[in-house]
């Protein structure tokens, strides 16, 4: 069988295109819309909003007056530096456009300040003054540095101090990435860069002496794409609605994150893994700089989806992550699919040996590598690990081909185990309780061949046992790619007797068509619209992960008392808009649809 590229890049691809599609409107957009839908003005200046196709009476008023101003024309008038909402209602309807007022060219300079009356927003780090925005009475801080890769392939060492304020209020650079079937991965205008070692904090409160829950998350999209700059997994309704501090992370990716270079020289140690060790270094810093921020450097969970969430199964595996977190939350995360490879050794060094020979480097000259343009990296990184997934045959997510993708190299040292074997879960993890789960349907709406076609009548009518409310004709979509590796991980994980495991899955069948890989996201952070039903469901939803982060048990208005999950009794929270506790629920379906998978 010819073994093609196609399949290698299939479940990145499609994360990305579900990345595109997850907006936040669920609705039709209305037919009157405003001129713009985010503006930015410095302080001092104007813009002026219109509504387009209507001649109804308008009506303009700003959330926060103390930031920006709106005439009765819709002349948008800067205050002070912050980010507020404009609306026009008109009839039954109300438009908004998000409004950012920035410092003037005067005010600031070189993302830097020395006006040392200005403490509003301003908080002190490890490094130096930060200057966040308001938002609504949200605290925003964007591109903070963590710490600082001046060299490729090593830990990142900390930040340079520095003088005066900094200004947090623009997202810093994502880690390289290259193209995925010719397509860029992400056209952030902030741009990429090796060092970028950054986050980003939404808090209620700086400075106030309380100790919030901090909630840590983990972008998508393996170990090889992603960021943690994006608008679906904006933390600000988030932190609001439960008075937690949330945070994003940047971090190495790829190439750049998982290169095992440890056979040429010590500074190269942890290479392999380079990537998990800035989020490490994160999660350090979390803990010497959130207590400024309003949070609780001792009630931290670390939380993700996809490969974030393989993300978080590999910290609970790390002894170098123990005690930096004490909760984690893993949301369709399951290591033995998902595009990601956990390399042993002898793969990461044939994988090393293909890109050093396909750029024309020897050990005698390895530091080349810290030369070579990221285009060129990734070219032959590209062909190595096809040529890696022949050799050793790993097979691709969808297909009959090999694929092998980035992710962590088992070292024996910073990740001495896969999260999960055949013997069970890692013990650097017993400790840690768990809420894990995910979406009825995942791939199936996706990737054809992923569906359960020519289902049996004894198939249909397991699937109708296990999920009595949803149409019988979605049967075929029902998914076991991710949910068996998920029952593994957490039959694993409660088999060892430590912190329990709370298991849901994620039914809702929004508006396109199926719970889908990464439908639950905007539910968890609360940044939906719809009907009534749905955004009632993202406040449950977000609020059962709020309430597992601020005492490690999920629950909310209206859900049933949620259980632990055993593997003996299998206890699962359906996730819709209308809730329920089952018990191995779907047990004898999986069995049928997969009888040779053992978890």
């Amino acid at each position: 069988m010819k073994k093609s590229n196609f399949s290698k890049t299939l479940c990145v691809v499609i994360c990305i295109l579900i990345a595109l599609l997850q907006v936040t409107d669920i609705q039709a957009a209305p037919k009157e819309k405003l001129n713009k839908t985010t503006a930015t003005l410095e302080v001092g200046k104007t813009v002026t909003l219109k509504v387009l196709n209507t001649k109804k009476s308008i009506s303009w008023s700003s959330k926060n007056e103390k930031i920006a101003t709106v005439s009765g024309k819709g002349k948008v008038k800067g205050i002070k530096a912050g980010t507020t909402t404009v609306s026009a209602k008109f009839g039954k309807k109300t438009l908004s456009c998000k409004i950012t007022v920035k410092k003037s060219n005067e005010q600031s300079s070189n993302n830097t300040s020395s006006n040392s009356e200005q403490t509003e927003g301003v908080v002190k780090t490890t490094a130096g003054l930060v200057q966040g925005t308001d938002n609504d009475g949200i605290y925003t801080y964007l591109g903070v540095p963590y710490a600082e890769a001046t060299e490729r392939f090593v830990p990142a060492g900390k930040v340079k101090p520095w003088n005066g304020i900094r200004m947090a209020n623009t997202y810093g650079p994502m880690s390289p990435q290259g193209a995925i079937l010719g397509m860029p991965v992400n056209n952030d205008e902030t741009g990429t860069d090796n060092n970028c070692q950054n986050l980003n904090i939404w808090t209620p409160g700086t400075g106030d002496g309380q100790k919030r829950p901090v909630m840590v998350w983990l972008h998508g999209g393996g170990f090889s794409t992603g960021t943690a700059n994006n608008t679906m997994n904006d933390g600000k309704n988030l932190s609001q609605s439960g008075d937690v501090v949330v945070v994003s992370v940047n971090h190495r990716l790829n190439v750049f994150g998982h290169l095992d270079l440890s056979a040429y020289g010590e500074k190269y140690k942890y290479s392999g893994n380079v990537g998990l060790t800035d989020i490490v270094a994160a999660l350090k810093w979390i803990q010497d700089n959130i207590e400024a921020f309003g949070g609780d450097p001792g009630n931290v969970t670390v939380f993700g989806q996809s490969g974030g969430g393989a993300k978080v199964l590999s910290l609970m595996t790390s002894p170098y992550a123990k005690g930096l977190f004490q909760k984690g939350i893993v949301e369709s995360g399951a290591t033995e699919t998902m595009g990601v490879t956990f390399s042993t050794k002898e793969e990461s060094k044939t994988l090393t040996g293909h890109i050093l020979e396909n750029l024309g480097i020897t050990a005698d000259n390895i530091e080349k590598l810290q030369k070579v343009s990221t285009s060129d990296l990734q070219a032959a990184s590209t062909k190595a690990l096809q040529d890696t997934a022949n050799t050793y045959k790993i097979p691709a997510a969808f297909t009959d081909d090999y694929a092998m993708e980035w992710g962590p190299v088992i070292d024996g040292d910073y990740m001495p185990t896969n999260p999960v074997t055949k013997d069970g879960f890692a013990d650097a993890g017993k400790d840690i309780p768990l809420l894990i789960g995910s979406n009825l349907n995942e791939w199936t709406t996706f990737v054809p061949t992923s569906a359960h076609t020519n289902m049996t009548e004894e198939e249909r009518n397991a699937f109708a046992q296990a999920y009595p409310n949803e149409d019988a004709s979605g049967a075929e979509n029902v998914d076991t790619f991710i949910r068996l590796p998920m029952l593994k991980i957490m039959s694993h994980k409660t088999d060892q007797g430590g912190a329990p495991v709370y298991a849901y899955v994620f039914t809702w069948q929004g508006a396109m068509g199926g719970s889908s890989h990464g439908a639950e996201i905007p539910f968890v952070f609360d940044n939906v619209s719809g009907d009534a039903d749905t955004l009632k469901l993202a406040k449950t939803v977000s609020q059962a992960w709020i309430n597992f982060a601020r005492n490690g048990i999920p629950g909310a208005d209206g859900l049933p008392d949620w259980k632990p999950y055993t593997r003996e009794q299998g206890a699962t929270m359906l996730l819709d808009t209308q809730s329920e506790l089952v018990y191995n629920h779907d047990a004898e379906l999986m069995h049928l649809l997969e009888p040779d998978y053992i978890y």
